[in-house]
């Protein structure tokens, strides 16, 4: 691992004096090599903020001596940084509370650039020129409350897709703008994204981050509910069954079958596994886009295309991936019948929808407020929902998923769409 320059070596001894109080850490003494500065934040934190020592005297970081002054340190010129606010401390540094990229990629660059080349790099910017989801969030949602017409993207969106982080002239950050999980966070000082959505301070523990529950804090839900998806699966099955007694923590790249006995997300998109080397581009293994409007093959670098990857070469690697477990014909056939799928909604479901609703909008029969138009609604939920669930449960094995939230929902849907669009156009009227 690269080594910050951080004038001080490996820790060498802890002697932790702890009396607990209500289960709280009172008094946490460090007696070993690390800088002075660095132990005075973390004697005085650990009675003032029990937690965070906690989570972090049992983390990597605190064994290879990195403190909190490490990631928490800001240059005096930093639109970030702010001298402590505790005048009592003798720690004369420029600090802030959050901890972005650009810190974290000083050890570990080749995941920061691994990310940066990944579907999750654009969490945020993916929306911010988008008018109708933005229209959707403040005008619709927040009733265009003169106040808090903000609150629903707050509350709901930034917490997984990030936000742009902004700051008052005290240089703390904004209400509006943080404290959030987002996975893709644009930060004063240029950076994108938010290594803690996955790996949670202080600890930054990489068990936690492959099990399941990490991905299951953004991806659930009527659009996208894949975690409901894996526990349908015979690989949520397992896990569910005795996944409790599976090794999270071995190194990456000696992370395979034996530390556990089924796949979980991080297996399939992330991990090293057989000949391939542990990624954080969770778009390299990837064939089709299953959330857009129509599956289309991934055929772009730029992370902020909606085709990022390649499609060929993704599928590839997530054959790898399953060889690990699975014979080549039982490969093959899966992906057959998920391709299949994929292809029907393509074809069957999501183009005669756009068909209906161009020729609508062509002869101005569609309301101007989309969440008033019966149609719209209809054709919204259509890809945005049933599509998305059909889609995404037959790559990943949910039968459940796959039919009854996905296909039959699709069809109903698209027989209200086409009696509707009859009708209009037999009336002439909406």
């Amino acid at each position: 691992m690269k080594r910050m320059k951080l004038g001080f070596i490996l820790v060498t001894l802890f002697i932790i004096d702890v009396a607990l109080a209500h289960g709280q850490i009172k008094h946490l003494k460090m007696d070993n090599e690390m800088i002075k500065k660095g132990k005075k934040c973390i004697e005085c934190h650990a009675t003032k903020h029990p937690g965070i020592v906690s989570d972090w005297k049992n983390s990597r970081h605190a064994h290879a001596g990195v403190t909190c002054l490490d990631c928490h340190k800001q240059p005096k010129n930093s639109k970030m940084g702010k001298k402590h606010p505790d005048v009592d401390v003798t720690v004369e540094e420029y600090i802030s509370v959050m901890v972005t990229p650009k810190t974290c990629e000083k050890c570990h660059p080749q995941k920061v650039k691994e990310f940066n080349a990944s579907g999750h790099f654009r969490g945020r910017k993916q929306y911010i020129k988008k008018d109708g989801l933005n229209k959707l969030i403040t005008y619709h949602e927040g009733q265009n409350h003169p106040k808090f017409s903000k609150s629903p993207g707050v509350t709901g969106c930034i917490q997984c897709h990030g936000s742009i982080i902004k700051m008052d002239e005290n240089k703390n950050p904004t209400a509006d703008t943080w404290p959030n999980s987002g996975i893709a966070s644009i930060w004063p000082d240029g950076s994108i994204g938010n290594c803690r959505a996955c790996h949670t301070r202080h600890k930054f523990d990489i068990a936690e981050a492959r099990k399941p529950v990490a991905c299951a804090h953004c991806h659930i839900g009527p659009d996208h509910p894949d975690i409901e998806i894996f526990n349908n699966s015979k690989h949520g099955q397992l896990f569910n069954a005795e996944g409790s007694k599976w090794k999270f923590d071995d190194p990456a790249g000696a992370w395979e079958p034996g530390s556990y006995r089924g796949p979980v997300c991080a297996t399939c998109h992330m991990s090293g596994i057989g000949d391939l080397t542990p990624t954080h581009n969770v778009s390299k293994r990837l064939k089709w886009n299953l959330w857009g409007k129509s599956s289309k093959l991934r055929n772009s670098s730029d992370p902020m295309s909606p085709l990022t990857g390649n499609a060929k070469k993704g599928r590839a690697e997530m054959e790898k991936v399953c060889f690990n477990c699975h014979s080549t014909g039982h490969t093959k056939k899966f992906f057959t019948q998920a391709d299949n799928a994929i292809m029907l909604y393509n074809e069957a479901y999501y183009a005669p929808a756009e068909k209906m609703r161009k020729e609508l909008a062509a002869k101005n029969l569609l309301k101007k407020n989309p969440w008033e138009d019966k149609f719209l609604k209809i054709y919204y939920h259509l890809w945005h929902h049933e599509g998305r669930r059909a889609r995404q449960a037959a790559a990943m094995g949910s039968p459940d998923y796959a039919h009854w939230h996905g296909f039959f929902e699709l069809m109903q849907d698209l027989y209200q769409l086409k009696q509707i669009y009859a009708k209009r156009l037999k009336t002439g009227k909406i």
